[in-house]
């Protein structure tokens, strides 16, 4: 397909088939340290996917953190990004690793529900404020979440922060890709579901991250949802689509203090 080469990560990361095994190993070790102040695979639907992770920080928590992660809605799981968390619970904050099923399960569209459902069940279970990250399609997701049909006024005003990394914003140019197969995007459901077309939200602090060594696909997506949304972007320099994730581990990474609002 005409696009396919455009949002090939993976080809044009070295040694990037070593990332998700990776992940996954640091993932877990990060877990069995945290021992009983990680909580795994909390159910918030009726399928086995529809689950969460949610680490508790030492003392009472300052707000909670929210974890969507990517895999252009295909892919990957809560337990293959646990070790993220470790810049917002160094932090004093929870964070919570949201899971959801894959397509071509699902749709697209049924993912945002479900990650409604999951931020309503977490909001219920949690005091103070909220923070949403994603990443890739997770960015696209956690950005979503500002649309005022999708989350109950009360859970949605609680959004003091979101944090959207390397997005996929706009799902249109996805049509002429070859994971549509998979993904079975149709024109309605790619506007409906683009950020890009929705109107900002007032009161959340929205920030876009992306590396400055990404595919241009998605530097070209980071911009153009920065500059509908008036949202400040951040081009970190030296890092890539698998990489940048890296400064959610980091407690003084500017990411990190962007996420809890930290000045």
């Amino acid at each position: 397909m005409q696009l396919d080469d455009a949002y090939a990560n993976a080809a044009y990361i070295d040694n990037a088939e070593a990332y998700p095994p990776r992940w996954k190993d640091a993932a877990a070790a990060f877990r069995k340290k945290l021992g009983f102040r990680a909580q795994k695979n909390i159910s918030y639907g009726p399928t086995d996917r529809e689950i969460y992770d949610l680490f508790e920080p030492e003392g009472v928590s300052r707000g909670t953190v929210i974890f969507v992660h990517g895999g252009y809605w295909k892919a990957f799981a809560p337990a293959d990004w646990s070790h993220l968390a470790a810049g917002p619970l160094a932090r004093g904050y929870a964070v919570a690793m949201v899971g959801y099923d894959l397509c071509p399960d699902v749709r697209i569209s049924q993912i945002t529900g479900q990650v409604a459902r999951a931020i309503s069940e977490i909001a219920k279970r949690t005091q103070g404020a909220l923070a949403l990250v994603g990443h890739s399609a997770g960015g696209q997701q956690v950005a979503r979440m500002t649309d005022p049909l999708i989350l109950s006024g009360d859970v949605r005003d609680r959004i003091e922060n979101i944090v959207s990394i390397s997005p996929v914003a706009d799902l249109m140019p996805l049509l002429q890709t070859s994971m549509n197969d998979i993904l079975q995007l149709d024109e309605a459901e790619a506007t409906a579901e683009s950020p890009v077309n929705m109107t900002p939200p007032h009161g959340v602090n929205v920030t876009i991250w992306v590396g400055a060594d990404e595919r241009p696909a998605f530097l070209e997506q980071a911009e153009q949802f920065s500059r509908v949304w008036g949202a400040k972007q951040f081009v970190v320099e030296g890092r890539h689509h698998f990489d940048i994730i890296d400064l959610m581990e980091d407690p003084d990474s500017d990411m990190v203090k962007a996420l809890l609002g930290i000045k």
